[in-house]
Protein backbone atom coordinates (compact mmCIF):
# COMPACT_ATOMS: atom_id res chain seq x y z
CA UNK A 1 0.00 0.00 0.00
CA UNK A 2 1.44 3.33 -1.11
CA UNK A 3 1.69 6.07 1.34
CA UNK A 4 1.69 9.48 1.73
CA UNK A 5 2.53 12.67 3.75
CA UNK A 6 0.40 15.30 3.29
CA UNK A 7 -0.16 18.70 5.58
CA UNK A 8 -3.73 18.88 4.87
CA UNK A 9 -6.29 16.14 3.84
CA UNK A 10 -9.81 16.95 2.73
CA UNK A 11 -12.34 14.30 2.12
CA UNK A 12 -15.18 15.43 -0.28
CA UNK A 13 -14.51 17.36 -2.87
CA UNK A 14 -18.17 19.99 -3.04
CA UNK A 15 -18.15 23.63 -2.04
CA UNK A 16 -16.67 23.03 1.82
CA UNK A 17 -14.10 20.77 0.99
CA UNK A 18 -13.21 22.70 -2.21
CA UNK A 19 -12.94 25.91 -0.82
CA UNK A 20 -10.91 24.60 2.32
CA UNK A 21 -8.38 23.04 -0.25
CA UNK A 22 -7.80 25.38 -2.39
CA UNK A 23 -7.11 27.72 0.38
CA UNK A 24 -4.50 25.57 2.18
CA UNK A 25 -2.98 25.28 -1.21
CA UNK A 26 -2.86 28.88 -1.73
CA UNK A 27 -0.89 29.42 1.70
CA UNK A 28 1.91 26.86 0.56
CA UNK A 29 0.51 24.05 2.30
CA UNK A 30 0.97 20.43 0.63
CA UNK A 31 -2.83 19.11 0.74
CA UNK A 32 -4.79 16.21 -0.81
CA UNK A 33 -8.87 15.88 -1.94
CA UNK A 34 -10.61 12.67 -1.58
CA UNK A 35 -13.42 12.20 -3.57
CA UNK A 36 -15.89 9.37 -3.28
CA UNK A 37 -17.51 9.64 -6.71
CA UNK A 38 -15.58 9.77 -9.94
CA UNK A 39 -15.50 13.25 -10.54
CA UNK A 40 -14.83 16.19 -8.39
CA UNK A 41 -17.82 18.54 -7.55
CA UNK A 42 -19.65 16.78 -5.21
CA UNK A 43 -23.49 15.90 -4.47
CA UNK A 44 -23.69 19.78 -5.47
CA UNK A 45 -22.34 19.45 -8.76
CA UNK A 46 -23.91 16.07 -9.59
CA UNK A 47 -27.32 15.87 -7.38
CA UNK A 48 -27.99 19.10 -5.72
CA UNK A 49 -27.62 22.38 -6.50
CA UNK A 50 -26.13 22.26 -10.23
CA UNK A 51 -28.49 20.21 -11.83
CA UNK A 52 -32.05 21.36 -10.04
CA UNK A 53 -31.19 24.93 -10.82
CA UNK A 54 -29.83 24.14 -14.44
CA UNK A 55 -33.34 21.98 -14.72
CA UNK A 56 -35.35 24.67 -13.29
CA UNK A 57 -33.58 27.43 -15.66
CA UNK A 58 -35.15 24.85 -18.85
CA UNK A 59 -38.74 24.68 -17.27
CA UNK A 60 -39.02 28.38 -16.91
CA UNK A 61 -37.77 28.80 -20.43
CA UNK A 62 -40.30 26.76 -21.35
CA UNK A 63 -43.25 28.39 -19.23
CA UNK A 64 -42.13 31.48 -20.84
CA UNK A 65 -42.26 29.92 -24.55
CA UNK A 66 -45.56 28.71 -23.45
CA UNK A 67 -47.65 31.88 -21.95
CA UNK A 68 -45.64 34.57 -24.31
CA UNK A 69 -48.19 35.95 -26.56
CA UNK A 70 -45.14 36.77 -28.62
CA UNK A 71 -44.11 33.65 -29.84
CA UNK A 72 -47.51 32.53 -30.55
CA UNK A 73 -46.99 34.11 -33.58
CA UNK A 74 -44.17 31.13 -33.84
CA UNK A 75 -46.31 28.72 -32.99
CA UNK A 76 -47.87 26.54 -30.40
CA UNK A 77 -47.27 26.07 -27.01
CA UNK A 78 -44.91 22.86 -26.97
CA UNK A 79 -44.93 19.83 -24.66
CA UNK A 80 -41.41 19.03 -23.62
CA UNK A 81 -39.84 15.79 -22.11
CA UNK A 82 -38.74 15.32 -18.65
CA UNK A 83 -35.58 13.23 -19.85
CA UNK A 84 -34.94 15.58 -22.56
CA UNK A 85 -35.29 18.49 -20.13
CA UNK A 86 -32.83 17.39 -18.29
CA UNK A 87 -30.10 16.30 -20.95
CA UNK A 88 -29.90 20.33 -21.28
CA UNK A 89 -29.08 20.58 -17.55
CA UNK A 90 -25.94 17.96 -17.98
CA UNK A 91 -24.27 20.27 -19.71
CA UNK A 92 -23.70 22.43 -17.23
CA UNK A 93 -22.70 19.77 -14.96
CA UNK A 94 -19.58 18.80 -17.26
CA UNK A 95 -18.76 21.96 -17.50
CA UNK A 96 -18.78 22.63 -13.69
CA UNK A 97 -16.77 19.83 -13.33
CA UNK A 98 -13.69 20.50 -15.71
CA UNK A 99 -13.83 24.23 -14.16
CA UNK A 100 -13.03 22.48 -10.63
CA UNK A 101 -11.19 19.74 -12.04
CA UNK A 102 -8.64 23.06 -13.37
CA UNK A 103 -8.80 24.33 -10.05
CA UNK A 104 -6.94 21.55 -8.50
CA UNK A 105 -4.73 20.99 -11.03
CA UNK A 106 -3.55 24.92 -10.90
CA UNK A 107 -2.88 24.87 -6.89
CA UNK A 108 -1.19 21.68 -7.14
CA UNK A 109 -3.36 19.67 -5.02
CA UNK A 110 -3.59 16.00 -5.39
CA UNK A 111 -6.91 14.24 -6.02
CA UNK A 112 -7.73 10.63 -4.87
CA UNK A 113 -10.80 9.04 -5.89
CA UNK A 114 -12.23 6.47 -3.65
CA UNK A 115 -13.87 6.08 -0.08
CA UNK A 116 -11.89 7.35 2.69
CA UNK A 117 -12.16 5.60 6.35
CA UNK A 118 -9.56 6.53 9.51
CA UNK A 119 -7.28 4.27 10.46
CA UNK A 120 -5.69 6.67 13.41
CA UNK A 121 -6.18 10.34 14.00
CA UNK A 122 -3.80 11.01 11.46
CA UNK A 123 -4.28 8.30 8.62
CA UNK A 124 -7.05 7.61 6.21
CA UNK A 125 -6.85 4.92 3.99
CA UNK A 126 -8.54 5.35 0.30
CA UNK A 127 -9.79 2.29 -1.43
CA UNK A 128 -10.84 2.43 -5.31
CA UNK A 129 -13.56 0.88 -6.94
CA UNK A 130 -10.81 -1.81 -8.08
CA UNK A 131 -9.75 -2.89 -4.72
CA UNK A 132 -6.67 -1.04 -4.64
CA UNK A 133 -5.73 1.03 -0.97
CA UNK A 134 -3.55 4.05 -0.17
CA UNK A 135 -2.79 5.47 3.16
CA UNK A 136 -2.54 9.29 3.55
CA UNK A 137 -0.89 10.72 6.29
CA UNK A 138 -1.78 14.37 6.95
CA UNK A 139 -1.42 16.67 10.30
CA UNK A 140 -4.57 18.39 9.73
CA UNK A 141 -8.11 16.89 8.46
CA UNK A 142 -11.54 18.88 6.86
CA UNK A 143 -14.48 16.51 6.42
CA UNK A 144 -16.53 17.76 4.07
CA UNK A 145 -18.47 14.78 2.87
CA UNK A 146 -22.18 16.51 2.81
CA UNK A 147 -25.40 14.68 2.81
CA UNK A 148 -27.72 12.31 0.78
CA UNK A 149 -31.42 12.27 1.02
CA UNK A 150 -32.82 10.22 4.00
CA UNK A 151 -34.75 7.12 2.95
CA UNK A 152 -36.82 5.24 5.44
CA UNK A 153 -36.67 1.79 5.81
CA UNK A 154 -40.85 1.23 5.20
CA UNK A 155 -40.61 2.79 1.74
CA UNK A 156 -39.34 0.74 -1.31
CA UNK A 157 -36.39 2.65 -3.14
CA UNK A 158 -36.11 -0.08 -5.43
CA UNK A 159 -39.36 0.56 -6.73
CA UNK A 160 -38.93 1.49 -10.64
CA UNK A 161 -41.61 4.43 -9.66
CA UNK A 162 -40.21 5.97 -5.96
CA UNK A 163 -37.88 8.29 -6.01
CA UNK A 164 -35.56 10.33 -3.82
CA UNK A 165 -34.19 13.75 -4.45
CA UNK A 166 -31.10 12.00 -5.78
CA UNK A 167 -32.74 9.49 -8.19
CA UNK A 168 -35.32 11.55 -9.51
CA UNK A 169 -32.26 13.54 -12.22
CA UNK A 170 -32.60 9.52 -13.75
CA UNK A 171 -36.00 9.40 -14.13
CA UNK A 172 -36.44 8.61 -17.79
CA UNK A 173 -40.15 9.58 -18.50
CA UNK A 174 -42.58 12.43 -17.61
CA UNK A 175 -45.69 11.38 -15.30
CA UNK A 176 -49.04 12.80 -15.40
CA UNK A 177 -49.36 12.74 -11.64
CA UNK A 178 -46.95 13.08 -8.83
CA UNK A 179 -47.02 13.02 -5.36
CA UNK A 180 -44.02 15.16 -3.35
CA UNK A 181 -43.89 13.91 -0.25
CA UNK A 182 -41.79 16.66 2.07
CA UNK A 183 -42.56 20.61 1.56
CA UNK A 184 -39.05 21.72 2.71
CA UNK A 185 -36.92 23.76 -0.07
CA UNK A 186 -35.62 20.58 -2.31
CA UNK A 187 -39.74 19.83 -2.64
CA UNK A 188 -40.86 23.38 -2.70
CA UNK A 189 -38.49 23.81 -5.92
CA UNK A 190 -39.29 20.14 -7.31
CA UNK A 191 -43.17 20.98 -7.12
CA UNK A 192 -42.86 24.06 -9.23
CA UNK A 193 -40.72 22.67 -11.94
CA UNK A 194 -42.84 19.37 -12.40
CA UNK A 195 -46.17 21.55 -12.69
CA UNK A 196 -44.03 23.85 -14.85
CA UNK A 197 -43.85 21.01 -17.74
CA UNK A 198 -47.55 20.28 -16.70
CA UNK A 199 -47.23 17.37 -14.46
CA UNK A 200 -50.13 17.46 -11.67
CA UNK A 201 -48.40 17.83 -8.42
CA UNK A 202 -49.94 16.50 -4.82
CA UNK A 203 -47.41 17.92 -2.37
CA UNK A 204 -47.49 16.86 1.07
CA UNK A 205 -46.45 18.79 3.68
CA UNK A 206 -45.97 17.58 7.14
CA UNK A 207 -45.90 21.04 8.65
CA UNK A 208 -48.99 23.69 9.39
CA UNK A 209 -47.32 26.20 6.71
CA UNK A 210 -44.80 26.17 3.70
CA UNK A 211 -41.01 26.54 4.55
CA UNK A 212 -41.95 27.96 8.52
CA UNK A 213 -38.51 29.87 8.54
CA UNK A 214 -39.41 32.48 5.69
CA UNK A 215 -41.34 35.59 6.43
CA UNK A 216 -45.05 34.97 6.46
CA UNK A 217 -45.98 36.90 3.71
CA UNK A 218 -43.14 35.47 1.28
CA UNK A 219 -44.34 31.97 2.32
CA UNK A 220 -48.14 32.40 1.97
CA UNK A 221 -47.01 34.44 -1.90
CA UNK A 222 -45.00 30.84 -2.47
CA UNK A 223 -48.03 28.63 -1.69
CA UNK A 224 -50.32 31.08 -3.27
CA UNK A 225 -47.67 30.77 -6.95
CA UNK A 226 -47.73 26.74 -6.61
CA UNK A 227 -51.38 26.55 -5.99
CA UNK A 228 -52.12 28.96 -9.11
CA UNK A 229 -49.78 26.37 -11.09
CA UNK A 230 -52.03 23.47 -10.15
CA UNK A 231 -49.89 22.24 -7.17
CA UNK A 232 -52.68 20.54 -4.76
CA UNK A 233 -50.73 21.37 -0.98
CA UNK A 234 -51.78 19.52 1.82
CA UNK A 235 -50.83 20.86 4.98
CA UNK A 236 -50.22 18.73 8.50
CA UNK A 237 -50.15 14.89 6.70
CA UNK A 238 -48.09 12.07 7.25
CA UNK A 239 -48.30 8.72 5.49
CA UNK A 240 -48.86 5.35 6.74
CA UNK A 241 -47.43 3.36 3.68
CA UNK A 242 -46.27 4.23 0.26
CA UNK A 243 -46.85 1.24 -2.01
CA UNK A 244 -45.67 1.12 -5.69
CA UNK A 245 -47.15 -1.27 -7.85
CA UNK A 246 -46.95 -1.71 -12.32
CA UNK A 247 -48.96 1.19 -13.01
CA UNK A 248 -47.98 3.98 -10.30
CA UNK A 249 -47.99 4.48 -6.52
CA UNK A 250 -50.84 4.52 -3.84
CA UNK A 251 -49.44 6.65 -0.57
CA UNK A 252 -51.99 5.97 2.72
CA UNK A 253 -51.73 9.08 4.88
CA UNK A 254 -52.14 8.92 8.63
CA UNK A 255 -55.62 10.80 8.10
CA UNK A 256 -56.77 8.46 6.01
CA UNK A 257 -56.82 9.83 2.99
CA UNK A 258 -55.31 7.48 -0.31
CA UNK A 259 -53.54 8.86 -2.78
CA UNK A 260 -52.83 7.80 -6.49
CA UNK A 261 -49.75 8.93 -8.90
CA UNK A 262 -47.73 7.68 -11.51
CA UNK A 263 -44.41 8.42 -9.51
CA UNK A 264 -43.50 9.67 -5.99
CA UNK A 265 -40.40 11.60 -4.76
CA UNK A 266 -39.65 11.63 -1.19
CA UNK A 267 -38.03 14.70 -0.49
CA UNK A 268 -38.24 14.89 3.88
CA UNK A 269 -34.71 15.08 5.26
CA UNK A 270 -31.22 14.54 4.64
CA UNK A 271 -28.17 12.31 6.60
CA UNK A 272 -24.75 13.12 6.93
CA UNK A 273 -22.26 11.23 5.04
CA UNK A 274 -20.58 9.46 7.63
CA UNK A 275 -21.55 6.01 7.60
CA UNK A 276 -18.40 5.09 6.03
CA UNK A 277 -15.94 7.21 7.65
CA UNK A 278 -14.72 4.80 10.25
CA UNK A 279 -15.24 7.29 13.23
CA UNK A 280 -15.81 4.80 15.97
CA UNK A 281 -11.86 4.05 15.51
CA UNK A 282 -10.91 7.51 15.94
CA UNK A 283 -13.65 7.59 18.85
CA UNK A 284 -15.68 10.22 16.80
CA UNK A 285 -20.12 9.52 17.34
CA UNK A 286 -22.03 11.04 14.40
CA UNK A 287 -25.70 12.18 15.71
CA UNK A 288 -29.08 10.61 14.67
CA UNK A 289 -28.90 11.78 11.13
CA UNK A 290 -25.61 11.34 10.54
CA UNK A 291 -23.89 15.14 11.27
CA UNK A 292 -20.95 15.77 12.96
CA UNK A 293 -20.82 18.46 16.25
CA UNK A 294 -18.29 21.15 15.76
CA UNK A 295 -17.61 23.83 18.09
CA UNK A 296 -17.81 27.74 16.52
CA UNK A 297 -14.40 27.11 14.73
CA UNK A 298 -15.51 24.33 13.28
CA UNK A 299 -13.52 22.17 15.15
CA UNK A 300 -14.86 17.98 15.85
CA UNK A 301 -13.97 16.64 19.48
CA UNK A 302 -10.53 15.67 18.08
CA UNK A 303 -8.78 19.11 17.33
CA UNK A 304 -7.17 18.40 14.50
CA UNK A 305 -10.59 17.10 12.76
CA UNK A 306 -12.51 19.56 11.07
CA UNK A 307 -16.23 19.39 9.74
CA UNK A 308 -17.82 21.48 7.07
CA UNK A 309 -20.58 21.93 4.74
CA UNK A 310 -24.08 19.62 5.42
CA UNK A 311 -22.32 17.25 7.57
CA UNK A 312 -22.81 19.71 10.60
CA UNK A 313 -26.09 20.62 9.45
CA UNK A 314 -27.92 23.75 9.14
CA UNK A 315 -27.69 25.61 7.16
CA UNK A 316 -27.23 23.03 4.96
CA UNK A 317 -26.81 25.55 1.91
CA UNK A 318 -24.02 25.76 -0.97
CA UNK A 319 -23.00 29.44 -0.39
CA UNK A 320 -22.44 28.61 3.48
CA UNK A 321 -20.54 25.64 2.96
CA UNK A 322 -18.12 27.59 0.49
CA UNK A 323 -17.47 30.12 3.32
CA UNK A 324 -17.13 27.42 6.31
CA UNK A 325 -14.65 25.49 4.31
CA UNK A 326 -12.47 28.22 4.15
CA UNK A 327 -12.88 29.56 7.04
CA UNK A 328 -12.04 26.33 8.87
CA UNK A 329 -8.65 26.18 7.04
CA UNK A 330 -8.31 30.11 7.95
CA UNK A 331 -8.28 28.55 11.33
CA UNK A 332 -5.48 25.70 11.19
CA UNK A 333 -3.40 28.37 9.00
CA UNK A 334 -3.68 30.91 11.93
CA UNK A 335 -5.46 33.39 9.33
CA UNK A 336 -8.21 35.59 10.70
CA UNK A 337 -11.11 33.66 11.47
CA UNK A 338 -15.06 34.40 10.35
CA UNK A 339 -18.09 32.40 12.18
CA UNK A 340 -20.07 31.59 9.01
CA UNK A 341 -23.36 33.92 10.11
CA UNK A 342 -26.24 36.27 8.51
CA UNK A 343 -26.82 33.46 5.38
CA UNK A 344 -29.02 34.87 3.13
CA UNK A 345 -31.42 32.00 1.77
CA UNK A 346 -31.85 31.31 -1.69
CA UNK A 347 -35.02 29.37 -2.70
CA UNK A 348 -34.63 28.22 -6.35
CA UNK A 349 -38.38 27.76 -7.03
CA UNK A 350 -40.69 29.68 -9.53
CA UNK A 351 -40.23 32.34 -8.68
CA UNK A 352 -37.60 32.28 -6.73
CA UNK A 353 -37.50 33.35 -2.82
CA UNK A 354 -34.37 35.18 -0.98
CA UNK A 355 -33.95 36.68 2.17
CA UNK A 356 -31.60 37.82 4.68
CA UNK A 357 -32.06 38.95 8.27
CA UNK A 358 -34.73 38.86 10.56
CA UNK A 359 -38.68 38.08 9.67
CA UNK A 360 -41.61 40.58 11.23
CA UNK A 361 -42.53 37.49 13.61
CA UNK A 362 -39.09 37.42 14.74
CA UNK A 363 -38.87 41.37 14.94
CA UNK A 364 -43.14 41.15 16.68
CA UNK A 365 -41.88 38.55 19.49
CA UNK A 366 -38.92 40.35 20.02
CA UNK A 367 -41.03 43.88 20.35
CA UNK A 368 -38.60 45.85 18.07
CA UNK A 369 -40.37 49.12 16.71
CA UNK A 370 -39.79 48.37 12.68
CA UNK A 371 -41.66 49.32 10.05
CA UNK A 372 -42.32 47.70 6.69
CA UNK A 373 -40.77 49.09 3.28
CA UNK A 374 -42.53 47.38 0.12
CA UNK A 375 -42.57 47.20 -3.92
CA UNK A 376 -44.55 45.17 -6.17
CA UNK A 377 -42.88 43.78 -9.02
CA UNK A 378 -45.94 44.62 -11.29
CA UNK A 379 -45.22 47.85 -11.00
CA UNK A 380 -41.81 48.34 -11.92
CA UNK A 381 -40.66 48.64 -15.55
CA UNK A 382 -38.03 46.04 -16.13
CA UNK A 383 -40.69 43.22 -14.87
CA UNK A 384 -43.44 44.27 -17.05
CA UNK A 385 -40.27 44.62 -19.84
CA UNK A 386 -39.93 40.68 -19.42
CA UNK A 387 -43.51 39.84 -17.74
CA UNK A 388 -42.13 38.55 -14.46
CA UNK A 389 -44.56 40.76 -12.81
CA UNK A 390 -45.55 38.11 -9.77
CA UNK A 391 -43.75 39.23 -6.50
CA UNK A 392 -42.54 41.84 -4.14
CA UNK A 393 -39.38 43.54 -2.45
CA UNK A 394 -39.97 44.01 1.66
CA UNK A 395 -37.52 45.83 3.82
CA UNK A 396 -38.07 45.53 7.31
CA UNK A 397 -36.67 48.78 8.95
CA UNK A 398 -36.32 50.25 12.67
CA UNK A 399 -38.74 53.22 13.16
CA UNK A 400 -36.53 55.32 14.67
CA UNK A 401 -32.79 54.56 13.00
CA UNK A 402 -34.05 53.39 10.02
CA UNK A 403 -31.45 50.37 10.55
CA UNK A 404 -32.09 47.86 7.92
CA UNK A 405 -33.46 44.48 9.73
CA UNK A 406 -34.20 42.38 7.21
CA UNK A 407 -34.91 41.49 3.42
CA UNK A 408 -37.15 39.48 1.83
CA UNK A 409 -37.70 39.35 -2.22
CA UNK A 410 -40.23 36.72 -3.76
CA UNK A 411 -40.04 37.16 -7.46
CA UNK A 412 -37.55 36.69 -10.84
CA UNK A 413 -33.69 37.12 -9.95
CA UNK A 414 -34.52 37.57 -6.16
CA UNK A 415 -31.58 35.52 -5.27
CA UNK A 416 -29.60 38.14 -6.71
CA UNK A 417 -31.56 41.40 -5.86
CA UNK A 418 -30.99 40.34 -2.10
CA UNK A 419 -27.72 40.97 -2.35
CA UNK A 420 -27.52 45.09 -2.72
CA UNK A 421 -29.67 45.09 0.38
CA UNK A 422 -27.27 42.74 2.13
CA UNK A 423 -24.15 44.85 1.49
CA UNK A 424 -26.32 47.83 2.88
CA UNK A 425 -27.30 45.52 6.33
CA UNK A 426 -23.75 45.27 6.98
CA UNK A 427 -22.42 48.26 7.11
CA UNK A 428 -21.98 49.52 10.60
CA UNK A 429 -23.81 53.18 12.13
CA UNK A 430 -25.53 55.14 10.26
CA UNK A 431 -24.32 53.74 7.02
CA UNK A 432 -27.52 50.77 7.89
CA UNK A 433 -29.84 53.10 6.50
CA UNK A 434 -33.22 52.67 4.51
CA UNK A 435 -32.11 56.06 3.24
CA UNK A 436 -29.02 54.75 1.33
CA UNK A 437 -31.94 53.75 -1.10
CA UNK A 438 -33.07 57.25 -1.71
CA UNK A 439 -30.23 59.03 -1.87
CA UNK A 440 -28.67 56.51 -4.45
CA UNK A 441 -29.54 56.35 -8.22
CA UNK A 442 -30.51 53.00 -10.07
CA UNK A 443 -30.48 52.51 -12.99
CA UNK A 444 -33.63 52.14 -14.98
CA UNK A 445 -35.55 50.47 -15.98
CA UNK A 446 -33.71 47.54 -13.17
CA UNK A 447 -35.34 45.49 -11.00
CA UNK A 448 -32.65 46.76 -8.21
CA UNK A 449 -34.49 49.82 -8.46
CA UNK A 450 -37.32 48.12 -6.33
CA UNK A 451 -34.87 49.26 -3.49
CA UNK A 452 -35.59 53.15 -4.15
CA UNK A 453 -39.76 52.29 -4.85
CA UNK A 454 -39.61 50.27 -1.86
CA UNK A 455 -37.46 52.70 0.37
CA UNK A 456 -39.58 55.12 -0.58
CA UNK A 457 -43.21 53.46 0.84
CA UNK A 458 -41.57 52.87 4.15
CA UNK A 459 -40.50 56.70 4.96
CA UNK A 460 -44.18 57.37 4.02
CA UNK A 461 -45.58 54.84 6.83
CA UNK A 462 -43.37 57.26 9.13
CA UNK A 463 -44.83 60.03 11.01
Amino acid sequence: MAVHNYDVVVIGSGPAGESAAINAAKHGKRVAIIEKQSAVGGNCTHWGTIPSKALRHQVKQIMQFNTNRMFRDIGEPRWFSFPRVLERSRVTIDQQVELRTQFYARNRIDLFFGVARFRDEHTVVVRDNHEGAEELIAQQFVVATGSRPYRPADVNFRHPRIYCSDTILGLSHTPRTLIIYGAGVIGSEYASIFSGLGVKVDLIDTRERLLSFLDDEISDALSYELRNNGVLIRHNESYSSVEGDESGVVVNLQSGKRLRADAFLWANGRTGNTDELGLETIGLQANGRGQLQVDDHYRTDIPHIYAVGDVIGWPSLASAAYDQGRSASDEFLGEEFRLVEDIPTGIYTIPEISSVGRTERELTESKVPYEVAQAFFKDTARAQITGDTAGMLKILFHRETLEILGIHCFGDQASEIVHIGQAIMQQKGEANSLRYFINTTFNYPTMAEAYRVAAQNGLNRLF
